[in-house]
């Protein structure tokens, strides 16, 4: 009897020894955002569920954003800040692990916190997780945005009418570009397609080189002034539709 409690024993520190040893593995690839966004997210609110850029404007939907798969909330300060200061707050939803597939419902706490209407977007895996949730979530849904990313079948968006924006970089080497063809039939037909020429896929953060990308032939601070631009052209479009004059 004491011999097969020993081996139990032994095999569940075994397993925690795993366990805690692929924890520390997880948090060591997880990507840091680089001085440019450490400096714009010290603009932010921090909270435990967000990281939220707030807004002047009373009226205009908020933007709810699902970074990508291991990338620290704050690497996408930058162009954050910006959208936030042309009137349209920005809530960086935190996960566990910085894994937006561990909680995909986590717009759930911002909706809570503010009645506003809300637009929600992800880079790269974030999207797909954010598309998911815009599915179930139409309620004071004003629309979707994709920053190299796509909806898969349980996150298509084809029957709705929402805007729909999809952003991608030439330079991309993360995305998988056949995956992202093939997921055009989950997206309805207005969607509007930008393609940012001379970017690459953690251009869309700020959190330096990523396994597998392409160099940019643009600066970072480039193509977040790019992001910037296009979504903030979009949200008006929206907010002109939902307050004509």
């Amino acid at each position: 009897m004491k011999k097969r409690t020993k081996i139990l024993l032994g095999v569940v520190v075994a397993l925690l020894v795993l366990l805690s040893g692929g924890w520390f593995y997880l948090r060591s690839q997880i990507h840091q955002p680089q001085p440019a966004a450490e400096t714009a997210a010290k603009q932010a609110s921090t909270t435990q569920p967000e990281l939220i850029f707030k807004s002047k404007l009373t009226t205009t939907p908020m933007v709810v954003f699902y970074p990508g798969a291991l990338v620290e909330p704050a690497s996408y300060s930058v162009w954050a800040k910006q959208v936030a200061a042309a009137g349209y707050p920005v809530y960086i939803v935190r996960f566990p692990m910085d894994l937006a597939v561990l909680a995909p419902n986590k717009a759930d706490h911002v909706l809570k916190e503010s009645k506003r209407d809300y637009v929600i977007g992800g880079h790269s895996l974030g999207g797909v997780i954010a598309s998911r949730y815009a599915q179930q979530n139409q309620e004071r849904l004003k629309g979707v945005f994709f920053l190299a990313s796509y909806p898969d079948a349980k996150g298509s968006l084809r029957s709705t009418v929402l805007p729909v924006l999809s952003i991608t970089a030439s330079r991309d080497g993360v995305l998988d570009q056949s995956a992202y063809r093939k997921a055009k039939r989950n997206l309805p037909k207005q969607t509007k397609y930008v393609q940012i020429k001379g970017g690459n896929h953690a251009g869309f953060g700020n959190y330096g080189k990523q396994k597998g990308d392409h160099t940019a032939t643009i600066s970072n601070q480039a193509q977040q002034k790019q992001v910037a631009q296009n979504l903030i052209k979009w949200l008006k479009g929206i907010n002109k539709k939902e307050n004509p004059m």
